[in-house]
């Protein structure tokens, strides 16, 4: 079965689940999953990955594996707490197939979040970074093989792979409501070992200010089907050599201690997005 058919299954069945039509959704990257179960998300249907149709499962600390719709201010959205990565053993057609369901739901507008690790100085424990950019140092591209054109162009631009008018709209509400919070180039690596110091002075030279393990394949799949993205970094950790030993623990508790932050951020954002690309709106 070919990936544009096993995405419309998965899709259908999400869809028959609720009465919902999200045209905005968020991935929630490790320990920034607490927003699916905020209240601010209500009439919500919990959907495990497990159960979908042909979706890949997480097994990463920190990702709960369950895409929640429901309305944020009236929005109808989607938002999958956690997400598949690369080193988990997973293909990259794999990696971008919850993305390409969402977009077979109806989803035009994406915002991505994940936990990094900082490498630029002006960054520091706890900050949130709205990414301009990013440096593709997975070894792969997940639009490699045969292209099928119900989903996309063969060749695609990526001048703008992050909306310049979300990041806008992102630094705006984020220094509204006293987030510290920055624009920067995330660059993605495979993992799952972290970086050592030698690789984080090479990707300083190569302008990156944060790092992960994730988004850029999400990335690249959402600008193939025409979907807007906003990516936004929590800086959890120092990168390696520029600070202590670095630990997933940490990276889960600083994605606690900024969760209210992050949710009123989000809430800001959604009713805006969705007025972008046309969601219904209650009021």
């Amino acid at each position: 079965m070919d990936q544009y058919t096993s995405a419309t299954i998965a899709a259908e069945f999400v869809l028959s689940k609720t009465k919902l039509r999200p045209k905005v959704a968020i991935v929630l990257g490790s320990g920034l999953g607490a927003f699916g179960d905020s209240p601010s998300i209500t009439d919500a249907t919990r959907i495990s990955f497990g159960d979908i149709p042909n979706f890949p499962k997480s097994t990463a600390e920190g990702h709960a594996g369950k895409l929640v719709i429901g309305n944020v201010g009236g929005v109808p959205i989607a938002a999958m707490q956690g997400r598949v990565h690369f080193y988990e053993g997973y293909t990259m057609e794999q990696v971008v197939f919850p993305l390409r369901v969402l977009a077979r739901m109806g989803v035009r507008a994406v915002i991505l979040t994940n936990a990094a690790g900082g490498i630029s100085p002006k960054l520091e424990s706890g900050c949130l970074v709205v990414l301009t950019d990013h440096i593709n140092m997975l070894g792969h591209n997940p639009m490699s093989g045969p292209n099928d054109p119900r989903f996309g162009l063969r060749f695609f631009d990526m001048t703008a792979a992050y909306d310049p008018a979300y990041r806008a709209l992102a630094m705006k509400e984020g220094k509204r409501i006293g987030v510290k919070i920055h624009e920067g180039v995330y660059l993605a690596v495979s993992g799952p070992s972290y970086e050592t110091p030698a690789e984080i002075r090479a990707f300083q030279v190569m302008g990156a200010d944060v790092v992960g393990m994730s988004t850029v394949p999400e990335t690249i799949a959402a600008r193939h089907m025409g979907v807007k993205v906003l990516a936004i970094s929590c800086v959890t950790n120092l990168a390696a050599g520029l600070g202590a030993p670095l630990d997933h623990k940490e990276v889960l508790e600083v994605g606690e201690r900024v969760r209210g932050h992050f949710v009123a951020l989000l809430e800001s954002l959604i009713p805006q997005l969705a007025a972008d690309v046309g969601a219904p709106v209650k009021g």
